[in-house]
């Protein structure tokens, strides 16, 4: 199965992300006006196990209802940036596959592979860029897809949450200028840079952000000065690889951490940080809950995974 594929256009569309603690499902529709979300669900797991929370959240969701996207979580596939083979488009993911043999943490046979192009300066010509490449084990992706035909969803398409808060920065960018999120949640943070409804930049930051209402002022001041150095670090490589691209500033995801972060981020960057309110770029009239941070933050990569629009098939 591609990780990457072209919108087939069917009645409805839900996004499925197995989390630890249950199954999350998330539908929008797109119209001339805000994105407007459909449908919130949660399923807990319980003492039953993901299979079977699937067949549950299957019923009550009718399921023959939808096309289904699917989310992996952070851990479930690796994200690797590689220079852009000077190859034939039908030869891409070939020649990717071999650069990738020696950069993954399982052997490159056992690879579902998938390849995300990153645009260049178009004053540049035709010179040498970089690309991003998805690789996914395949007993991995074969279970999935097994697990989703049984419980009765019509599995369309694989995701990633780096690929989900690029389609939530599209709808936050203004004017000629790129935009940075920073999305956090129990594991860590998620930082994209996204210009012209483009992924750039993609840095996960792997500090446990769920502990730090837990922490006393002395730790949770370490952390915060932590996640403000990882960020400001990842500005600068972008400026210097991506020189051309004005940043117009950061935005942070819906958290109970997001605004202790945004003081030091603020004192630190030189660009303008924001909180984001998903009820500014989403029509949530259906789903009075998503006014709370937490059920924001909840969802919120499988709100971005429905925001996808139709990809271009590399």
């Amino acid at each position: 199965m591609r990780l990457f594929r072209k919108k087939i256009d069917l009645a409805g569309r839900v996004v499925i992300q197995l989390q630890q603690d249950g199954i999350h499902a998330a539908s929008i529709r797109r119209s001339s006006g805000q994105p407007s979300v459909e449908l919130l669900a949660f399923f807990p797991f319980g003492n039953a196990t993901p299979a079977a929370t699937l067949d549950k959240a299957a019923k009550a969701l009718h399921a023959e209802r939808y096309e289904c996207f699917h989310l992996l979580n952070i851990a479930e596939y690796q994200l690797l940036s590689v220079e852009a083979p000077n190859v034939p488009v039908d030869e891409l993911k070939t020649a990717v596959r071999w650069r990738l043999k020696d950069m993954l943490d399982f052997h490159i046979d056992d690879a579902t592979i998938d390849v995300l192009d990153v645009p260049v300066d178009k004053s540049q010509g035709n010179r040498s860029h970089m690309m991003y490449a998805v690789a996914a084990r395949n007993q991995l992706i074969e279970q999935r897809q097994s697990m989703f035909a049984e419980a009765g969803f019509a599995l369309r398409v694989i995701d990633i949450p780096e690929m989900a808060q690029r389609n939530v920065a599209a709808l936050l960018e203004t004017g000629e200028r790129g935009l940075a999120l920073l999305s956090v949640d129990a594991e860590g943070a998620l930082l994209t840079i996204t210009y012209n409804g483009e992924l750039y930049l993609s840095r996960h930051i792997d500090i446990p952000m769920g502990q730090l209402p837990a922490m006393d002022a002395e730790q949770k001041a370490a952390q915060i000065e932590r996640v403000t150095l990882e960020v400001q670090r990842s500005l600068d490589h972008f400026d210097r690889q991506y020189h051309y691209i004005t940043l117009a500033k950061l935005v942070l995801g819906p958290s109970s951490v997001s605004a202790e972060l945004r003081p030091y981020l603020s004192e630190n960057l030189y660009i303008p940080v924001e909180l984001l309110d998903l009820k500014s770029v989403l029509d949530c009239v259906k789903v009075p809950e998503l006014a709370a941070t937490d059920a924001q933050q909840r969802y919120f990569m499988a709100l971005g995974a429905a925001l996808r629009l139709e990809e271009a098939v590399l």
